[in-house]
């Protein structure tokens, strides 16, 4: 055990020393902050230039229909053909031209907007959405309906569904299912990624001693398992002195990023709801999307943030990161004692990958039901329980499945750390050649 805890001192003391740890660590929390935060400043940036889009429209039936911004302008061109405002376009002021044809009612084709440069999807969505009031409003007045304008004013709606979660003590605790998406997936994606590159870190160290021959000195002092397990967790505790580090950093970036930013902000209601949405947004955006013209959107963020329970979900995060870590590693490490070079890892890495990517595909296919069996064995599953599992915490997960799954990670490390030092005592003193799966198989059956 002595052995063992020198070899991890070693490890550890050797890597935090490195001017790569102290930069990956300094650099890393600022570039999460800057993901968080920029992209809501920029949101919140108004782009002040006015411009003009001319409207031939054939149909006869938009002008005055499609309306202004206070940067948007549309002048509706009389008796003018789309190929003589074509000649004259680069030395007007027009930004666009906007084509309505007569049979914008049943051609979807019949709507162009013509520009020398790529317009936004605000521009788009803002044309789209006029017309296709208008198109409807058209096609409701055929029907003849007395007081018709009156009526759809009145059948006018907006809906919202508050969540509020009951706990067993009878308290109420506003949540939100945009929080909990965004965490599951940042959560999720950061435990991949780190799986993949802590546990690589694992395997180039044991090529590089490989590889060296450092490690047949080594190994005449220490037992091969004793040296494989204290550099699992020598890197083990790098990554987690990085990953406090990382945690605590972000925060304190982000809460002065928006102290900063909202004091400047001339309205500071937007900019705490720009940045609040946008945050959320970044996780949740591509399943289900965020309405932030609504003015309560960032109040109920930030309440639904205060009563997540942050130590209980950094705990965890923790917990089935390392458990995913070392389970990984072990099997990084027993790869890296079976090759002479990192080129020749590349199919004996696959078995390895697959399960790591396949935790991905369900994570992002199955979070429309949190609770669905698919999450719920995957997430029992040691090879993709750290990814899923963390993934469904947001969303609530009773005790009982959180220990089984932990229990399920602890044994399943244990055991494949078992494998793993058989092909390590074997595979690290064998050079000149890349084994394979079969080969490793047979240093398994060895017996001491």
């Amino acid at each position: 055990m002595n052995k063992i805890l020198l070899i991890v001192e070693r490890e550890f003391l050797t890597r935090v020393k490195k001017k790569s740890f102290i930069i990956m660590t300094i650099l890393t929390p600022i570039l999460f902050a800057a993901l968080m935060v920029v992209p809501a400043i920029l949101v919140t940036i108004e782009d002040k230039k006015e411009r003009q889009i001319a409207v031939i429209d054939n149909a006869g039936i938009f002008e005055g229909k499609i309306n202004e911004t206070e940067h948007l302008k549309f002048t509706f061109l009389k008796d003018v053909k789309k190929d003589d405002i074509k000649e004259t376009f680069f030395e007007s002021n027009y930004y666009a031209v906007l084509y309505i044809g007569s049979m914008v009612a049943t051609s979807p084709d019949a709507v162009v907007l013509y520009s020398e440069k790529q317009p936004s999807i605000d521009i788009t969505s803002h044309i789209a959405s006029a017309i296709k009031k208008e198109i409807e409003s058209q096609k409701l007045l055929s029907y003849d309906i007395e007081n018709l304008a009156e009526i759809l004013n009145n059948i006018k709606t907006s809906i919202k569904v508050r969540t509020i979660k009951w706990t067993k003590g009878g308290e109420a605790k506003e949540s939100s299912t945009e929080l909990a998406m965004a965490m599951a997936y940042i959560l999720s994606f950061l435990v991949y990624m780190l799986i993949f590159l802590f546990g690589a870190q694992v395997m180039r160290g044991v090529i590089e001693e490989k590889s060296s021959r450092i490690v047949e000195v080594i190994v005449s002092s220490v037992k091969p398992f004793e040296l494989m397990m204290g550099k699992i967790l020598g890197i083990a505790s790098v990554s987690l002195v990085q990953i406090i580090l990382w945690i605590v950093l972000t925060f304190g970036l982000v809460s002065l990023a928006g102290l900063l930013f909202l004091s400047h902000s001339s309205s500071p209601e937007a900019g705490k709801e720009a940045i609040t949405s946008m945050m959320v947004q970044q996780g949740a955006a591509q399943v289900m999307p965020v309405n932030i013209a609504d003015d309560n959107f960032a109040n109920e963020m930030m309440t639904a943030l205060s009563d997540v329970d942050f130590v209980y979900i950094i705990g965890w995060f923790i917990f089935f990161f390392l458990g995913g870590y070392l389970l990984y590693a072990a099997m990084f490490a027993a790869v890296g004692s079976a090759v002479d070079s990192e080129a020749d890892t590349q199919q004996l890495l696959v078995p390895i990958t697959i399960p790591l990517v396949l935790a991905l595909v369900v994570m992002f296919s199955g979070l429309r039901s949190p609770d669905g069996a698919i999450l719920f064995w995957f997430s029992m599953i040691p090879f993709t329980s750290p990814i899923v599992m963390i993934a469904r915490l947001p969303y609530g997960v009773p005790p009982w499945e959180l220990a089984l799954s932990a229990t399920l990670l602890v044994v399943s490390f244990v055991c494949m750390t078992w494998v793993a030092s058989k092909i390590y005592r074997t595979g690290i003193l064998l050079y000149g050649k890349k084994h394979t799966w079969s080969e490793m198989w047979k240093w398994i059956k060895y017996s001491n």
